[in-house]
């Protein structure tokens, strides 16, 4: 399996975040990059492809508003000239009964694009954002050329990025993105199986008015877990979306005999759905390790995952989302990875 990643993830670095009410280091680091790299290297995973440059703007505007891109494009230097510097992040959201109103202000305009204070601003973040659609976009062309799977190894995450919103380190959706490569490029169905801890609520509200992408999710109840207004059993899509999306919420504690089953549940629906092309938004913040998460895999589980979603028969693009026990990144990734490659 060929690996597609950019360098230029590492100018997003350094920031915060809001997470449970205080501000901290955000937990997604450049070094989770470097850990599934030294492991791909250790393993013989592949070739790890530097990726190439392309119009991020260009491919993302087809999943996302146009006036949300330039914002993120434009923020450093409207920052700037408010006489600021260093990482910032939104401090004010417009709420139920208030106006739907886009505001001129740096300060309202960071409210107004994102949903939480998990997406905050350096001085590099929206090349590192740009290039993790790069990554996402040179590995969907390798399966579009024939290839079994790839890996886009992206960097910032981007499930929780919604179609004019960021949040939960997620700028552009890159798995969104990819997904609609596919169907631009002669896909006619789609799956985004998404396996992160943490709703896909970003992806979801892509696409759930349309009957050519599927979403399936699996994650932690969010009547009780982040992003808490999404994922419910009941949100199934509307209009010609009705039916093509599936959330398996579970709950805190699920270790791989749940997870397993509820994993098995999903293929069986993709199955049935019969998608082209199936893209896996890969989190790997299940680990019973993770700082932030409360499932309990294994290490051992997750090469389980890789070979299930192998019996789907489907050409394959993995998308790096979240996971932030760093050090056991790298092995977990790779577990999935190399259980793809040997089922």
């Amino acid at each position: 399996m060929r690996i597609v990643y950019s360098p230029r993830h590492r100018l997003h670095a350094d920031n915060q975040e809001l997470n449970a009410g205080v501000i901290t280091p955000a937990f997604e680091l450049p070094a989770r990059v470097d850990f599934i790299l030294k492991r791909i290297e250790a393993v013989g995973l592949g070739e790890v492809i530097e990726a190439k440059t392309i119009d991020a703007v260009a491919a993302a505007v087809k999943v996302h508003d146009a006036g949300y891109l330039q914002f993120m494009a434009d923020f450093w230097t409207l920052w700037l000239a408010e006489g600021r510097s260093g990482p910032t992040m939104p401090y004010v959201w417009p709420a139920r009964g208030q106006r739907d109103i886009r505001p001129e202000h740096v300060n309202g305009l960071m409210g107004y694009y994102s949903f939480d204070g998990g997406a905050s601003f350096v001085e590099g973040t929206w090349e590192a954002v740009q290039s993790a659609v790069w990554s996402a976009i040179g590995a969907a062309e390798l399966i579009g050329g024939g290839e079994r799977a790839a890996y886009a190894l992206c960097r910032p995450p981007g499930h929780h990025a919604g179609s004019s919103t960021m949040g939960g380190y997620c700028f552009i959706n890159n798995a969104a993105v990819a997904a609609q490569w596919f169907l631009d490029h002669g896909a006619k169905r789609v799956t985004i199986l998404d396996v992160d801890y943490h709703h896909g609520n970003g992806t979801q509200e892509i696409f759930y008015r349309r009957g050519d992408v599927q979403i399936v999710d699996l994650h932690a109840d969010t009547a009780v877990a982040y992003p808490f207004f999404s994922g419910r059993t009941d949100e199934t899509g509307e209009g010609q979306g009705e039916g093509f999306t599936l959330n398996l919420p579970m709950p805190f504690g699920t270790d791989w005999q749940t997870w397993g089953a509820a994993l098995d549940h999903a293929c069986r629906a993709i199955e049935a759905f019969g998608p082209d092309v199936v893209v896996v938004s890969l989190g790997l913040d299940t680990f019973e390790g993770d700082p932030i998460s409360k499932f309990r895999l294994k290490r051992e589980d997750y090469p389980k995952i890789g070979a299930r979603i192998a019996a789907l028969g489907r050409p394959t693009l993995f998308v790096q989302e979240g996971g932030y026990a760093v050090e056991d990144i790298g092995h977990n990734a790779v577990g999935v990875l190399s259980g793809f490659e040997g089922a």
